[in-house]
Formats: C-alpha cells, structure tokens, sequence
C-alpha cells in the first residue's frame, strides 16, 4: 500500500483512499498516521475521469452501433496532487466496455 489520501468532498465529508505514490521529484509530508491531505476535493480529482467517460460514450452512442445500453469500467487510481487518473492494468490502460441491445420487438414475433 503506498498510503492514505484524504480528499474532502464539496459538502465537506472526508473521502480517504488508497492512493499511489507520485513519481515527480516532490513528496507530500504526511501526518504521523501517514496520511496526506489531497490538493484537490474529491469531485475535482474525478473530472478528468468523468470527462474521459463522457467522451466514450459519446463515441459508442454517436456511432453505427446503436446500443442499447453502454457500461464502461475505469480502473481509477488517485495521488494527492494529480487527482484521480485511469489505472494501468495489464494492457496499457485499465478500461472495459460493454455494449448491449435489446431484441426488436417486432423481429421476435417475426420470427415465431
């Protein structure tokens, strides 16, 4: 475990998370317990990953394919000064995708 980040939502709840340690050549100063306050709330270290859901969606509804339904899974990870960011996994990128469709009503009792 790299540590504890606190990130303080907008309505001032405290979220603590997991986080990683960043690799830039500064290092936050924990508190005795080793926790380390965010720079960020919690709702700003998720824009960045919001955004990226929101643009794939955008790409999969706005496309030929027409689902029916999308579910899109981020691995997220999040450090105390960049915010949340998509997690590697064993590909280059941690990001599953799902699509659905429902039968056309009209094909099934067709094809009765």
């Amino acid at each position: 475990m790299d540590g504890l980040v606190e990130f303080k939502t907008d309505d001032g709840a405290v979220v603590a998370v997991e986080a990683v340690e960043e690799r830039s050549g500064s290092r936050l100063v924990s508190r005795g317990d080793g926790t380390v306050q965010a720079a960020r709330t919690f709702e700003g270290a998720l824009d960045g990953v919001r955004a990226a859901a929101e643009s794939a969606l955008r790409v999969f509804r706005d496309g030929s394919l027409r689902p029916d339904g999308v579910e899109i899974e981020f691995g997220v990870k999040l450090a105390a000064e960049t915010g949340a960011f998509i997690a590697k996994g064993t590909a280059e990128g941690h990001l599953v995708v799902r699509l659905t469709w429902s039968p056309d009503a009209s094909g099934a009792s067709s094809a009765s």
